[in-house]
């Protein structure tokens, strides 16, 4: 927990990166504006120590951490190019503020502090657990309820995992929902439990009494609660992800927009709640660690119209109808169960079909090794 000066010198590391990303964006569109130019990271970072003489107050604040506000906008740009993300908006006080530190990171085991430039004392910390290998960077974050934490980031120097062998016995189907979180192919249920619908009263209750009042205690007591939720929330994913993530070699899924679903003003909460994106987030880079495999279909696949039995196409079938009964061969069907089952058999078909492709493309004919002896000699 840092000291009162330092919690001080932390908020202003915050406010300031945020001040110089805001400014470098403004300055990079009227540069491509007005002159048609296009302000690279390396320009705006060279620009650094003149901003410093007309805002001294900036002195106070650790250069590489300005500088990699810089960074992170060229990066958001590029991404926005690929058309991996929206332009890049000014960056307001939000929730959860943060500052990076990309360089002379220390850790004392012994003393329990963390050192960063502009901290020589050392910030004394609560240690998460212990690690080895080569400190890279370090994220310092302040949370709505004044909680500050810092995310180490370690080179252990790990090789990466092979991935295991996909093969049907050890591969699952899971379908996604809302009464229940998860129905996997097995008939096996998670139930969802709703977290943040269990605490709606309350929350609205806290919320009407600071939309009145706009009292601090009472904006703290809003944010702790949301905290809660949301730390409750993650819990559950991290349990069930780690659960299917060690029971099952390969997992099946469904290549959901949620950021479209969300716009269902009827299921935007309930969705929301759920917290479907941290979950595949988190079953993709848990797989990632031990080597096993994500498998997924497309979102237009008829996973829940499709009989798993006989492949009949139920074009009928609504989103209330839990359950159905196949008219082709007579199979009373629950509906998530049944889509996790062609989810995992699709995803299955995927992937034989697109071995099978590869294997074939080293039976095409080469250019190299079909030439006769004589016809390799060369002419004059």
């Amino acid at each position: 927990m840092p000291t009162e000066a330092q919690a001080t010198l932390i908020n202003k590391h915050i406010g300031s990166c945020r001040f110089v990303y805001n400014l470098a964006l403004e300055t990079k569109q009227t540069a491509y504006a007005g002159n048609k130019v296009n302000l690279s990271c390396f320009d705006l970072n060279n620009q650094l120590p003149e901003l410093k003489k007309e805002c001294e107050w900036l002195k106070e604040i650790n250069s590489q951490s300005l500088q990699q506000s810089i960074t992170h906008l060229d990066t958001a740009f590029t991404k926005f190019f690929k058309g991996q993300a929206d332009f890049p908006n000014f960056k307001k006080k939000s929730n959860r503020q943060s500052f990076n530190v990309p360089q002379s990171v220390i850790v004392d085991f012994e003393s329990n502090k963390l050192i960063i430039p502009k901290f020589k004392k050392g910030i004394d910390i609560v240690l998460h657990r212990t690690f080895k290998g080569t400190i890279k960077q370090a994220t310092i974050s302040k949370t709505p309820t004044g909680k500050y934490f810092a995310s180490i980031l370690v080179d252990t120097n790990t090789k990466t995992i092979n991935k295991k062998p996909i093969k049907e016995k050890t591969t699952v189907g899971i379908d996604l929902g809302i009464k229940t979180f998860v129905v996997d192919s097995t008939g096996k249920e998670f139930t969802n439990p709703k977290y943040l619908r269990a605490s709606l009263s309350r929350l609205k209750y806290v919320q009407s009494k600071y939309s009145i009042h706009k009292g601090k205690r009472t904006k703290q007591r809003l944010a702790i609660l949301h905290e809660k939720v949301a730390n409750q929330r993650k819990d559950f994913l991290h349990k069930t992800s780690t659960q299917l993530i060690k029971n099952h070699d390969s997992i099946a899924i469904e290549d959901l927009a949620v950021s479209n679903m969300v716009k269902n003003h009827k299921l935007a909460l309930s969705i929301a709640d759920a917290g479907w994106s941290m979950f595949v987030s988190m079953l993709e880079y848990k797989a990632d660690w031990y080597g096993n495999n994500i498998l997924k279909i497309g979102r237009f696949e008829p996973s829940s119209k499709c009989c798993s039995v006989c492949g009949h196409i139920n074009k009928e079938l609504e989103l209330k109808d839990r359950e159905w009964t196949c008219i082709s061969c007579g199979t009373l069907l629950n509906r998530d169960c049944n889509a996790a089952i062609n989810i995992k058999s699709f995803a299955l078909k995927n992937y034989l079909s697109t071995e099978h492709t590869l294997k074939n493309r080293n039976e095409l004919p080469t250019l190299v090794g079909v030439l006769t002896s004589e016809a390799a000699i060369p002419l004059g």
